[in-house]
């Protein structure tokens, strides 16, 4: 079965189409699989509802699709420093679904590993529990929150061989494994691919069963902010 791609726009053909549910890895700007967003920007599929730890900035990450009005729901933990996901949020013409950190990433986990739903204590007695079944366990209360299975999974890994297994690097581990877990079809960026063999068993952060098509790319490498301090004097 091949599974290594020319590029992003090739790995994606025949995958997507209007109201889907894409699963994007990527915490904060790290990890984000930026060469697929922009292959989907490309394409031109709407009404897409993305299940991701945040929205990216103005112009990278999501946020590229949220500027070409191609986002209907966002599945998020953290959207800030986003000015057109705020403007579409308060104009009414972006639906948010915030979920705390840990759930989303339990809800992208459970629904790869078939789990359709689960117990939590976090976020009860604030709006995240607001419609949904509470139930006690040894005197405590928990809310149920339901697994996630998306249409597609979009991802970013630092090193793959061609069979799909793949290894993670610092933070882009966080979201990006149960991102690609809960997708019917999972199609991943890496920055290198190397040959089978190459990678050590024991370092393998997901094994290729999950990927079904991978490209190589280069990738830009943004941070956030940047934060400075007045050299102290000697």
């Amino acid at each position: 079965m091949k599974k290594v791609y020319a590029n992003a726009t090739e790995a994606l053909e025949g995958l997507l189409e209007d109201g889907m549910t894409i699963a994007a890895g990527g915490f904060g700007l790290c990890g984000i699989p930026e060469l697929l967003l922009q292959a989907i920007k490309e394409h031109g599929a709407k009404d897409l509802t993305f299940a991701s730890n945040n929205a990216g900035v103005d112009d990278f990450g999501i946020g590229i699709l949220l500027q070409s009005r191609q986002v209907r729901k966002m599945m998020s933990s953290y959207v800030g420093e986003n000015a057109e996901f705020m403007r579409q949020y308060l104009a009414g013409e972006l639906e948010i679904e915030f979920n705390p950190q840990g759930t989303l990433a339990e809800r992208m986990r459970a629904g790869g590993a078939g789990i359709p739903g689960f117990y939590t204590k976090t976020g009860v007695g604030t709006q995240v529990a607001e419609g949904k079944e509470h139930k006690e366990f040894d005197g405590e209360t928990y809310i149920l929150e339901r697994g996630i299975v998306a249409d597609l999974s979009i991802v970013k890994a630092w090193k793959a061989d061609d069979t799909g297994n793949l290894v993670f690097r610092k933070t882009a581990r966080n979201f990006n494994p149960p991102a690609a877990m809960c997708g019917k079809v999972c199609v991943v960026e890496v920055e290198e691919i190397v040959p089978r063999g190459t990678l050590d068993p024991d370092h393998i952060h997901l094994p290729g069963i999950y990927v079904h098509r991978l490209i190589q790319g280069e990738h830009e490498k943004r941070i956030e902010q940047r934060t400075t301090r007045k050299r102290e004097e000697a």
